[in-house]
This record gives C-alpha cells, structure tokens and sequence, in this order.
C-alpha cells in the first residue's frame, strides 16, 4: 500500500509503499493484549513486601494462660490479629515476568503497526533530524503536524540533536527501530516512522 511522506517543515516528500504482510493484517485484540499484558509484567519490580508473624519484632511468649481467663486462647502479640501483628497472605518480593512465544510477540508487533496504519494514525517523515537541539522549533514543527502525542520511531540510531530536542517534550517519545515495541505504539496517539525505520522494520518482521 502507499503512504505520503512528509518532511518536519510539514512537506510532501514524495511516498514509499508498505509491506501489507507488516502493515495490513487484520485487527487482533486478544494479540495485542497479550503481548501488553507480558510488557506491563516484565516492568514490574516486584519488590513490594509485608511481614509475616516471622518477620516481626517481639516476643514469642504466650501472652496469658490458655485456660481460666474467658478470653479467646492467644499466642504471641506479634498475630495477625494484633495491631503491629504480622500480614496473613501478604505480597512477598517475586518475579512477575511470564514466558510469551516469539512468534506471538512478533504477531503483535505487526498487529500494532496495521491497527495504526488502518486507522489513519501512521505517518511516515522523511527524516528525523536537525541542526540544533532545540526544543522550542522541534515543538512549532510537530504542532504544526498535528502531532500532540506521537512516538516516533527512527534507523538504527536517533539523531542527537532530535532525541535531545524531543526529549522535554510531554508525549512526544523517540525510539530506534530495535526499540520499537506494542505497549509504546498503542499508548500514543499517532506513530510516526521515518523512511529507515520503515525500511528496517519491514526486513525485521517479513
């Protein structure tokens, strides 16, 4: 399929077709939830921890005599029922990473990209570049574009100047084509790639 290809002074440079074995699959939620889902659990910590009754501080002493008193029968103070007492099923520092197959990864991958491409959000710059890193033209250039939320995937290395100029701008993400990933490109609104990006990811995901 074509796609328009415009320059960061908002210029038609021409067009450059797409792969539809990358760009025109069909629409595939449960994919793409999947593949979410497993990004999400891989960049959790996991370090989130409570004490059990063994971790807290304090005696083990029984706290009155089993029998005789007409009170419940206790143990130690450091129970769960106590206040100050230990967790009862609490989180314990784990791993959250699961297993996902790579072929399903590399089916979202691809999924993600026609979803972009079917609804009219995926534009193709002919180069992410500039002299200087400067932040304030980078922002007149791409709201002269139309592109609040955009994540912008370049080659094999992001241009200095433009990474630096993009990276104090609120919902504007810059990544290079081997970082170029399902979570990123659904959370942003528009997906840009420059001509590279498109050339790498084709020979990548074919």
């Amino acid at each position: 399929m074509k796609c328009d290809v415009v320059t960061l002074d908002n210029k038609a440079a021409g067009s450059i077709d797409l792969a539809d074995a990358v760009f025109g699959l069909p629409a595939r939620a449960d994919i793409l939830h999947r593949v979410v889902e497993w990004q999400r659990a891989k960049r959790r910590a996991g370090t989130h921890k409570t004490k059990k009754v063994a971790d807290v501080a304090g005696s083990t002493q029984k706290i009155y005599r089993q029998k005789g008193t007409g009170r419940a029968r206790h143990s130690t103070r450091r129970a769960p029922q106590f206040r100050g007492g230990g967790v009862t099923f609490g989180p314990v520092v784990r791993d959250h990473e699961h297993d996902l197959p790579k072929k399903v990864r590399k089916l979202a991958l691809k999924t993600a990209l026609s979803v972009k491409c079917a609804e009219g959000k995926l534009k193709v710059l002919d180069a992410a570049t500039l002299d200087e890193p400067k932040t304030k033209a980078l922002a007149k250039a791409l709201d002269a574009l139309g592109w609040s939320s955009a994540l912008i995937i370049d080659g094999p290395e992001v241009d200095t100047n433009f990474g630096r100029a993009a990276a104090n701008l609120t919902g504007v993400q810059v990544l290079p084509h081997v970082g170029a990933n399902v979570y990123d490109i659904l959370r942003r609104d528009t997906l840009v790639l420059t001509r590279s990006a498109v050339e790498h990811l084709e020979a990548r995901l074919k």
